[in-house]
């Protein structure tokens, strides 16, 4: 409980907060559907009241204000109605039989988690050699630290479409690749940094015990430096998987996809369908939930199995 408390009212919190900006953010969607259904309206015109402040629209319609937490179409939704949505496409699409239906959540979180996966252990693998070449040359310090932090500062919405572009033009036909790629290229950093702190963790005297021993570099390798990072890679998965997720999704957009989370967003935002992006979005945020808890729960198998504290 007193780890659950604190989670529970900062979600308090942050619901609180998501209903106090429903009214002024639909507002004006409100009152222009008030105004065609033949209310009195305060300014009258739409243009006069896209000139006028959210908070005197509310001040001067306060009849009307309660009438943006149930619009069809609003421009931020209440989390009732995201949960009524998430809902119709993931419970009722499982209770009808019907959960690898396109218009089901679970489909489409199907499609978006096999490119994070493929792209997570990519990355990861990426990261884990680097980090052993970091650690153990010092050119590679010198240098694959270095490109590997600027690598990070270009934008992935900028760099997806290149991914693209090459992948095709390689002759990689499919989507899968090229989103794994991107995955992969927002996973690999944090496992990276992680695993070369963690190698490095070990302090002068235990490289020293193992050196009186006449241990190799392979075993001070496998004996110590190894075991001694697993905290500090549990740690960086957890990081790396919710990234990876992001990638997967942030691919998606530019591919023209219609499977897969990213898809579902980018076919809301073009349909004008608030309710479909917030579903999707939620959907995201559980299954990154889910992955991380899975990365929480092999930590502590792993560590407690090792010997260490959990």
């Amino acid at each position: 409980m007193r780890s659950v408390a604190p989670v529970l009212t900062v979600l308090a919190v942050i619901v609180g907060l998501w209903y106090l900006a429903v009214a002024p953010m639909n507002i004006r969607v409100a009152l222009n559907q008030a105004e065609r259904a033949g209310a009195e309206i305060v300014p009258e015109g739409a243009v006069q009241r896209r000139q006028t402040s959210v908070w005197r629209l509310m001040a001067q319609n306060t009849a009307f204000v309660s009438e943006g937490y149930a619009l069809e179409r609003p421009r931020l939704p209440t989390p009732v109605q995201v949960g009524e949505e998430l809902w119709k496409t993931t419970g009722k699409m499982v209770m009808r039989g019907r959960a690898w239906s396109k218009r089901s959540l679970i489909y489409h979180g199907w499609i978006t988690l096999q490119s994070t996966l493929w792209g997570f252990f990519l990355g990861t693998a990426v990261g884990i050699i680097g980090a052993v070449a970091i650690v153990y040359s010092r050119v590679a310090d010198m240098s694959l630290m270095p490109w590997a932090i600027i690598s990070q500062t270009v934008p992935i919405v900028a760099l997806a479409p290149m991914i693209i572009v090459l992948t095709s033009q390689i002759g990689v036909e499919g989507r899968g690749l090229p989103k794994a790629i991107i995955s992969a290229y927002l996973c690999f950093f944090p496992v990276l940094v992680g695993m070369v702190k963690g190698l490095r963790s070990p302090g002068p005297s235990q490289l020293d015990l193992l050196k009186t021993y006449n241990a190799t570099g392979l075993q001070t390798f496998l004996k110590l430096r190894l075991p001694a990072s697993v905290p500090y890679l549990f740690t960086s998965l957890k990081v790396g998987i919710a990234a990876a997720l992001v990638g997967t999704i942030v691919g998606e957009l530019p591919t023209g996809a219609i499977s897969g989370l990213g898809a579902r967003i980018l076919i809301g935002d073009q349909f004008g369908a608030p309710l479909a992006i917030w579903s999707a979005l939620f959907a995201a945020a559980i299954l990154a939930g889910v992955l991380v808890t899975l990365l929480d729960v092999a930590q502590r198998v792993t560590l407690r199995r090792m010997g260490m504290a959990t």
